[in-house]
């Protein structure tokens, strides 16, 4: 999306400076915090947070931004002067919303988000032009700047929308104002932060009370907290799950995990083949469908651009080894329930050998070591080995080192299927990587 200097400085009521002959007529085009990646033509962003962003703005120029905003003294160029960089980042947002015409989708839930919004920008981009967030950019940051980088001629946005306590979804929809609302499920995580589901629930149903009579709730009736929610919709509720409006029959998974199933939908049966390792990804499929559903979409057309789905990275990717083994690398993020749809998945494939190498299920407070124990016992339930990375609550001594948790692997070959599977602190995927390329 494009703003002139006037535009920003009148939005984020900053001061313009500028000493560049375009003045307040310079076009910036699309926004960025990040100077590394920043595009030709568009705003920094200088963020305060760990590192002062303020620090980052010669680089960004170099990189060939076009202006930036500053609460400091400006270093020359194209300058907004304003009183805090992340408020003035929200406003950019809002303004980018004000301009869009067409629907926006939000999704949230404790387990799925970014899975729906990966499927929910295929299903939907086979007849509209999609722009959803990039990878898990759902904060206070991710949104606006998801808003503000939207193509001019996008039809309908997408957002990932996330919580670490109540207000926090409140406020992003502040931001983004969505006319959809998914809700995927709410469990037990990040409950170091929340204290209990129910206080969970009462976040993640932020973004369904936020939706105006004219939207549509799309709620996952297979979790029961999310229901629940339809009481408290403005909005018309848009049921998926097992004996929803939109639903699954006939689910089948290939030797490479990869589902196929026919979704129900008003009386209509629709055959649907997703590219994606994992039985979980039904429901998520069926997310996205309704959400497809709500914006106008046919569900055929849904189906058609689900086969061409690409998923963010770290999430159920199925490798086969150089050694022949199949490495299943979701390291992305973990907590007890997405780790116990992996350890199902991982018990499907074909293997002689099946073993889990998890590392932490990180804030999970008060649950944390009867969460991580479950998931040794599901294991174990499973006939699948585990191996402990740096986390003594799964129960086995566990390895400290990337290299001792290569040795505890042991010789890989083709009869052997091996999960990698943690927290965003664990860092594992650099093992998966490992084994995938070196092994």
């Amino acid at each position: 999306m494009r703003f002139t200097a006037t535009q920003i400085a009148e939005v984020t009521s900053g001061a313009l400076v500028t000493d560049q002959p375009t003045g307040p007529d310079l076009v910036c085009d699309g926004v960025s915090i990040d100077s590394r990646t920043v595009g030709a033509g568009a705003l920094f962003v200088p963020i305060v947070a760990e590192r002062d962003g303020h620090e980052f703005i010669e680089q960004a120029l170099l990189a060939g931004a076009s202006a930036y905003l500053t609460s400091k003294d400006p270093i020359g160029g194209t300058a907004i002067v304003v009183d805090d960089t992340q408020r003035a980042l929200a406003a950019l947002g809002r303004e980018a919303r004000r301009r869009h015409a067409g629907p926006v989708i939000a999704i949230t839930g404790s387990v799925g988000k970014t899975s729906v919004k990966d499927l929910a920008a295929a299903a939907i981009g086979s007849d509209l032009q999609v722009h959803a967030s990039e990878r898990s950019f759902n904060n206070e940051l991710g949104v606006p700047l998801t808003l503000c980088n939207a193509p001019a001629d996008t039809d309908v946005l997408i957002v990932e929308m996330g919580a670490r306590g109540i207000g926090h979804i409140d406020d992003l929809c502040a931001i983004a104002e969505p006319t959809v609302g998914v809700v995927t499920w709410v469990g037990a995580v990040h409950t170091s932060e929340f204290g209990s589901i129910e206080a969970v629930a009462r976040a993640k149903g932020e973004l369904v009370q936020a939706l105006p009579p004219t939207g549509t709730a799309v709620l996952n009736a297979d979790s029961p907290e999310v229901a629940a929610m339809a009481e408290k919709s403005f909005a018309p509720v848009l049921t998926y799950g097992r004996g929803a409006m939109v639903s699954a029959t006939g689910v089948e998974l290939d030797d490479q995990l990869r589902p196929e199933f026919t979704v129900l939908v008003d009386g209509h049966r629709h055959r649907v083949t997703l590219p994606v390792h994992g039985v979980h990804h039904v429901s998520n499929a069926l997310a996205a469908i309704a959400a497809a559903h709500a914006v106008g979409v046919p569900v055929d057309r849904a189906a058609i651009g689900l086969r061409s789905a690409a998923m963010s990275p770290w999430r159920m990717e199925l490798h086969q080894a150089e050694s022949g083994a199949q490495i299943i690398n979701d390291a992305y993020n973990a907590n007890a329930i997405s780790t116990a749809a992996a350890l199902q998945s991982l018990a499907t494939l074909k293997a002689e050998r099946r073993v889990a190498v998890l590392g932490v299920m990180a804030e999970l407070g008060d649950r944390h070591d009867a969460d991580h124990a479950a998931m040794t016992a599901l294991a174990r339930e499973l006939g699948i080995e585990v191996i402990a990375y740096r986390e003594l609550a799964y129960g086995p001594a566990p390895v400290s080192t990337l290299d001792e948790a290569v040795d505890a692997l042991g010789r890989l070959g083709p009869g052997d299927a091996v999960l990698v599977k943690g927290s965003r602190v664990a860092g594992l995927e650099a093992l998966a990587d490992r084994l995938v390329t070196e092994l």
